[in-house]
């Protein structure tokens, strides 16, 4: 085998559905302010008793179910979160526990909102060096839990959720070399620290840098997949805020992509917000098996991490 492939990608969401009307009776704030500035409408909001491990089992229950696969196919699970309250277990144990999954390697992965391309990348190392056979990735945050939610700025911006990929070796390669890196200077921009912890941001820094800094390197990862933006069917930024989707949309040079919007509907879900947007492409069937797909994260530390992929 010469690379690994996404077999099937799975998501989920809570049930609990919090407007912008919603939080205009909780902060000063109004629909207008928040769609003129970020462009969200709803967002799903976990209740107490549910975890992120749960979040994250629900989506990788479904990605194994999409790709016809027992929990016994994996030997490796991966989970980007940075919302994990506990140190140990950590997310990948307990949802290869949830899930019943004999005896995976089992780790976590603290990028923010690069944290699912990173997890990707490793996953797909560990399967083309034959460290593992499978792998489950996943994305899971419960970024309510970490939120002021007397600070208008960042309250209205985040949701919860999980999206998960089934990555397994392939004759041909369908995950591209991964480029990734990090801003170090820069890791401010984003925090989540405290105890308890907060969700803090310069949104103002982090705008800047991703509408100037951000297309020179999504185009470098198309050229490492040997394409070039205009050969995409989609592309899956991090779902920060639609003013910095869709300008950085038209800066790649993707003119023929569908371009991921769902920030629209789930809010800022940190590192589940790439996996959840690209599995619901899927499930529309806004793209189809085989097309190509830049998939990049960016955000807190200040890292980034963007790879093409082959649409299972």
């Amino acid at each position: 085998m010469n690379g690994s492939r996404i077999a099937a990608v799975g998501h989920y969401q809570p049930a609990k559905v919090l407007t912008n009307e919603d939080l205009a009776g909780l902060v000063d704030t109004s629909d207008e302010w928040i769609t003129s500035r970020v462009g969200i409408r709803t967002r799903h909001i976990a209740g107490p008793d549910e975890p992120v491990d749960e979040l994250a089992g629900h989506a990788a229950a479904k990605a194994l179910a999409a790709a016809g696969l027992g929990p016994e196919a994996i030997d490796l699970v991966v989970v980007a979160t940075s919302t994990a309250v506990d140190r140990s277990p950590n997310m990948a144990a307990r949802v290869a526990n949830r899930l019943s999954i004999p005896n995976p390697a089992a780790m976590d992965v603290n990028v923010v909102c690069a944290g699912f391309t990173h997890a990707l990348a490793t996953a797909d190392h560990a399967v083309r060096a034959g460290a593992a056979t499978r792998a489950l990735v996943i994305g899971a945050d419960k970024m309510s839990e970490v939120a002021d939610w007397t600070d208008r700025t960042t309250c209205v911006l985040v949701g919860d959720g999980a999206g998960a990929a089934v990555v397994e070796a392939a004759e041909e390669p369908g995950i591209g070399p991964v480029l990734w890196g990090s801003v170090p200077e820069m890791g401010n921009a984003v925090r989540i620290e405290g105890t308890p912890a907060r969700f803090a941001q310069e949104g103002q820094s982090v705008y800047r840098w991703a509408t100037t800094k951000l297309p020179p390197l999504a185009r470098a990862a198309c050229e490492k997949a040997g394409l070039v933006p205009a050969d995409l069917a989609a592309v899956v930024l991090h779902q920060a805020n639609l003013r910095i989707i869709e300008p950085l949309a038209e800066k790649i040079g993707a003119v023929n992509a569908v371009v991921a919007r769902d920030v629209v509907h789930s809010g800022n879900t940190s590192a589940a917000s790439i996996p959840l947007a690209f599995s619901k492409l899927v499930e529309r069937g806004e793209i189809s098996s085989g097309d190509p797909v830049l998939l990049f994260g960016f955000g807190g530390n200040l890292s980034y991490a963007g790879q093409v992929v082959r649409c299972p």
